[in-house]
């Protein structure tokens, strides 16, 4: 036992840069290994991507972006003006060398390697979230609500059973329902659903910031720092982690990168290369009075999600590699919408209140985060990348990175994260 009045140790400190969901979470977990923790971001928690999402947790996505199938129908997702495909001709020439790599991803064997490394994460990703919100008291910003993933074409029945088939034996369940059963899951739905997936364990949260504010929450009350500065470079040695920004260089014992899109510039400072694309995703929050939705709703034919959270409905889409800096295109405002009022009639009103917002995933060409330390300085260690699994990622890569600075052995083998594996 320490004598009374001897001095105590002093806490490693723990830099987490990114207060977007997942840094959040990360830097929550290093307060429970007991290290001594400051957050910090150019903007106010959670406001970057994690804003923007569903809330929906998509655990039964665990096929890579990148695959054959993709392949064959991008010409025809990019001549689509409704389209969930998008590659802006501003920002093609820089995106180029990005999608060679995603070509390449595509190869059967790396196709399998993702596919493994998204199966385990996602396994892993909703006890994670549990234990994270159970620590906090927010247990009830998780909701079970179940998931259903629609067809309005009868010709696609088929095309629904082998989906259901495939994810099947990977254990994910599902259930097919008819026109019927969806009314009844969803009176506001239009009529002109033909069958759906239901997947009855999925989840969702109750509003995507409004986790964001909990977790920070949390993080302040167990005394966490925040410090609201856009971190211009990182540089590491056998002893410290130096953070430069326009008005400090700031010391600390370890540090974590969780800057998502932004992630690339810093890692370029460290000698490190990684072939990350801000992906840029669009969505309209809507006022909820028109109509009701009981849990998200996923449309198969028209690639976007419409969810129920505390601040009305939201529908979110698109995968365009436009970068961090082009404006939002209106455009994509618009086909959300349409697609919006096919799906439930009630929100084709013109005077219905829509909030347009556009954001940036951090995407790689094999769909995989980078969870993983510097190869030459193990001080500085990096959680990004999860393209539009961020959210449903979030605990879990918080664990597995945590881990890794902590010396334990993570619960998911962090092999396929790597930093160096491009």
């Amino acid at each position: 036992m320490q004598a009374s009045g001897a001095a105590q140790p002093v806490a490693v400190s723990v830099a987490v840069l990114g207060a977007g969901v997942i840094g959040l979470c990360t830097a929550l977990q290093a307060q429970r290994q007991g290290y001594r923790v400051t957050l910090i971001d150019r903007d106010a928690p959670g406001q970057g991507a994690s804003f923007g999402n569903a809330g929906y947790l998509a655990t039964e996505l665990i096929d890579p972006l990148a695959s054959g199938k993709t392949l064959r129908g991008a010409l025809a997702m990019l001549l689509d003006p409704h389209g969930p495909l998008a590659l802006p001709l501003g920002y093609l020439h820089r995106s180029l060398p990005w999608l060679v790599r995603f070509v390449a991803a595509a190869r059967p064997a790396q196709v399998e390697r993702s596919r493994d490394g998204l199966l385990a994460l996602n396994r892993a990703a909703l006890p994670a979230w549990r234990r994270c919100l159970a620590d906090i008291g927010a247990s009830e910003q998780l909701c079970n609500s179940g998931y259903l993933l629609v067809w309005e074409s009868a010709q696609h029945l088929e095309q629904a059973k082998a989906h259901a088939r495939y994810l099947q034996q990977w254990g994910v369940r599902s259930e097919l329902v008819d026109a019927t059963r969806v009314a009844q899951l969803e009176p506001a739905l239009a009529g002109t659903v033909n069958h759906a997936l239901y997947f009855p364990e999925a989840c969702q949260v109750r509003e995507p910031y409004q986790l964001c504010r909990r977790l920070f929450a949390a993080f302040e009350a167990r005394g966490g720092q925040f410090v609201q500065q856009a971190v211009e470079s990182v540089s590491a040695d056998a002893q410290q982690v130096r953070l430069k920004t326009s008005d400090a260089v700031l010391p600390f014992d370890r540090a974590v990168i969780c800057t998502g899109a932004w992630s690339k510039t810093l890692l370029q400072g460290t000698g490190l290369e990684v072939p990350l694309e801000a992906e840029r995703g669009y969505h309209l929050s809507m006022d909820s009075a028109a109509v009701s939705l009981n849990r998200p709703i996923g449309s198969a034919e028209r690639r976007f999600v419409i969810s129920p959270l505390d601040s009305g409905l939201r529908a979110v889409g698109f995968t365009e590699l436009g970068g961090l800096h082009l404006q939002p295109i209106a455009r994509r405002f618009k086909t959300l919408r349409r697609h919006s009022s096919a799906l439930l009639p009630a929100l084709g009103d013109p005077a219905l209140n829509c909030r347009e917002w556009m954001g940036h995933r951090p995407t790689l060409p094999d769909s995989l985060p980078v969870i993983d330390r510097h190869p030459q300085h193990a001080r500085l260690l990096f959680a990004f990348g999860n393209q539009h699994l961020g959210l449903t990622q979030a605990a879990i890569s918080a664990e597995l990175v945590v881990d890794l600075m902590s010396g334990a052995t993570p619960a998911i083998d962090p092999q396929p994260y790597r930093v160096e594996r491009f």
